[in-house]
């Protein structure tokens, strides 16, 4: 049985042609060819003029067209675009915005330094894109409704700031949208305490403060837990501003606690943040709980109309990493809400409405900042070499930062191990300066082992007398910091590894001491300019310092594990299983390059995690959460199940070719391109499952 397949084809001066083509029961991998064509997209009923915006949000699919269609063109040369698709549309059109690829980085894997950093760049771009015609279906971040959105939250915020008894603003999340809900809420605690006023903020992150420094993803699975640790930290409070934060509109944890704030509408006013639509929300039953993410993100949509709830969820585009929603999700979240806070403390302060003008003047700070921080792209991609470097020889790579720079370096280090599958010391961020008032429970972070070691002390005591030349040691810090601190602690390094570098800020007219200047090989010293707003402009600076930092770092770390061979085209294919997202985002990856429906997948996944174990139907039919478990304490799973599917050879075979080869990468390529390898073995509907 032959399907019907419509295609569109955008050429490199904008033009678009669409036809049709049909799929034979031998399905062929289409041959795409850079030169000649920018995309081929499947329809799905939208037209997608904008050039732009089709590279950006239009759903990339390879589609199994007759090679010989596109013979004859002398000069050609096919990219390296051979995926298998498993259906008439394909698995990918299931899946939600932030699980997309991004056709942007789709051949990440391949590129040098210095193009990884000019691809990243233009992603985090998309953050600031405009909206036009070809993306009516989906708000911006300057978008009309998402600031009258943000106007109708800082309102409500407004409520709580002018009242401090027995009132609270709670960001909570999971993984990196927690420790921005730790960030945000230590940064404006401390503006309240500069204008005299107690604390007024306070965060929830899933796993507690442990979670702050390393990766803790299973504990955001539970709904419950989320509800317990909202409730004991509003006991007493009359009327409550609660900020759940879920990038892909997924987190149980979070779920729990919006469900929470909408049974008690007296003292709670939910506001859910991400970058979904509503209709892409996660869909599946949370285990041990009554509902679905997209039930509860639904339930808020009807309370937004009577003001009773918001959802704030413009559209940012496909990560560049697929799925790794730390990057430009974070970054993203850290800009709208440091922009509605912001806002609501200065209209607060002036007794006056907030307006779309103010926010716009805000948000184009962070988009300056943008240019800025990508000005030192360079710099940025000789650093990145150098912890790539560092990395392949299984050397070290560490962020040493001060105050929330600290933070910032803390936040990238932790989500290298569930991204990349990387051990928890391979890259690795400290807080430098006093931390005495910010965490929840410090108790929790002390003395509690090596992989928890955060500080100063910790950095001195445990990593320094350890370093070798191998390792790269990044300092991170302002002019506005101890200088002299930082020399100390630099010349203590330098007796260790020549593989010093450094990230400076400073507002224009400072200079960087010559005695700390000449330590340093490489500086990469970003200049700010002096900010005349009255109220805001200290915190301005300090928070695009912490954006600049982390989009830096982020590409670094990020780049640095595709020089490893960490990743394929721009898929995280090494991540390890530690929770529910990340379990299905798992099986969605080997059916992306497989071709294999949903179940076979899902079958040869378990099979990886359980071996040598034989596969029982009790095993098969046990809760997700038993099998991450079993997952989070191994090595490599998702490749391992790859090869095994691609070869269909044992996990021991497999683990042997990993094991043997130059790189993961290097290992999956050499199946996926094996003599006499059937592709798109299964015939599957566009859900994976098979028909």
């Amino acid at each position: 049985m032959e399907e019907l397949l419509s295609v569109q084809l955008l050429t490199p001066d904008g033009t678009v042609a669409g036809f049709q083509t049909r799929l034979p029961e031998e399905r062929k991998p289409a041959m795409v060819y850079g030169e000649d064509i920018l995309e081929l997209l499947t329809l799905r009923g939208l037209t997608r003029t904008n050039k732009f915006a089709m590279r950006s949000f239009a759903v990339p699919e390879i589609c199994y067209c007759d090679p010989e269609t596109w013979e004859g063109e002398p000069g050609r040369k096919a990219a390296a675009w051979q995926y298998q698709c498993a259906s008439l549309a394909g698995y990918e059109a299931t899946l939600p915005i932030s699980e997309k690829s991004n056709p942007i980085t789709r051949e990440l894997d391949k590129a040098d330094p210095v193009q990884i950093v000019q691809l990243l760049k233009e992603c985090d771009a998309e953050i600031f894109q405009e909206e036009d015609e070809a993306l009516l279906n989906y708000t911006r971040l300057y978008s009309e409704s998402v600031l009258k959105t943000m106007i109708d939250i800082i309102n409500r915020v407004q409520e709580v700031l002018k009242d401090p008894d027995n009132t609270l603003i709670v960001l909570s999340g999971g993984g990196t949208s927690g420790r921005l809900a730790f960030l945000i809420a230590v940064s404006f605690n401390k503006l309240l305490k500069g204008l005299g006023q107690l604390p007024r903020y306070t965060y929830i992150i899933a796993g507690g403060d442990r979670s702050l420094v390393v990766s803790q993803e299973g504990l955001e699975d539970c709904a419950l837990l989320g509800i317990e640790e909202l409730s004991k930290v509003c006991e007493g409070k009359k009327k409550v501003v609660f900020i759940g934060i879920s990038c892909g509109f997924s987190a149980p944890f979070v779920a729990g606690q919006l469900d929470f704030c909408m049974n008690n509408l007296d003292i709670f006013l939910p506001v859910l943040v991400g970058f979904n639509p509503v209709s892409m929300a996660r869909n599946d039953k949370i285990e041990g709980w009554h509902s679905t993410f997209r039930q509860v993100a639904e339930r808020m949509q009807k309370l937004q109309e009577s003001h009773k709830a918001f959802i704030l969820n413009p559209a940012v585009g496909p990560e560049g990493i697929s799925g790794s929603s730390w990057m430009k999700g974070g970054s993203a979240t850290k800009i709208l809400l440091e922009t509605l806070l912001l806002g609501a403390h200065k209209t607060v302060s002036k007794d006056t409405d907030i307006s779309e003008k103010c926010l716009l003047e805000i948000l184009r700070t962070y988009e300056r900042a943008h240019k800025v921080t990508y000005a030192q792209s360079k710099k940025i991609a000789a650093l990145m070499k150098q912890a790539g470097t560092s990395l392949q020889k299984k050397a070290r790579v560490y962020m040493v930062g001060w105050h929330t720079l600290g933070i910032i370096a803390i936040m990238d280090g932790a989500e290298c191990i569930p991204t990349f599958g990387a051990d928890y010391n391979d890259v690795r961020g400290f807080l430098i300066g006093d931390h005495s008032e910010m965490f929840n429970k410090e108790a929790d972070l002390i003395m509690q082992g090596p992989q928890f070691a955060f500080s100063q002390e910790d950095f001195v005591k445990t990593i320094l007398p350890s370093l070798t030349e191998l390792d790269t040691v990044l300092f991170v810090f302002t002019l506005d910091d101890d200088l002299t601190e930082v020399e100390k602690l630099v010349v203590q390094v330098k007796e260790k590894t020549s593989n010093v570098q450094a990230l400076s800020h400073a507002t224009v007219g400072q200079y960087l001491p010559a005695s700390l200047k000449k330590l340093f090989p490489c500086i990469m010293s970003i200049m700010w300019p002096i900010l005349f707003l009255e109220y805001e402009g200290n915190f301005i600076q300090k928070f695009q310092r912490e954006l600049s930092t982390k989009w830096i770092l982020n590409t670094v770390s990020t780049g640095a594990h595709v020089l490893k061979g960490k990743i394929l085209h721009n898929y995280m294919v090494d991540l390890r299983i530690s929770n529910s997202k990340l379990f299905w985002r798992a099986v969605s990856i080997l059916q992306r390059f497989t071709g294999h429906s949903q179940a076979r997948c899902l079958e040869g996944l378990l099979q990886t995690i359980y071996d040598p174990e034989v596969l029982s139907d009790d095993i098969r039919n046990t809760e997700i959460s038993k099998h991450i478990a079993i997952a989070t304490e191994k090595k490599k799973v998702v490749p391992t199940a790859l090869l095994c599917l691609l070869r269909n050879c044992s996990v021991q075979e497999a683990q042997l070719r990993l094991d043997t080869s130059p790189s993961i990468r290097a290992a999956i390529e050499s199946s996926l391109n094996a003599p006499g390898r059937k592709r798109g073995a299964d015939k599957s509907d566009s859900t994976g499952r098979s028909v």
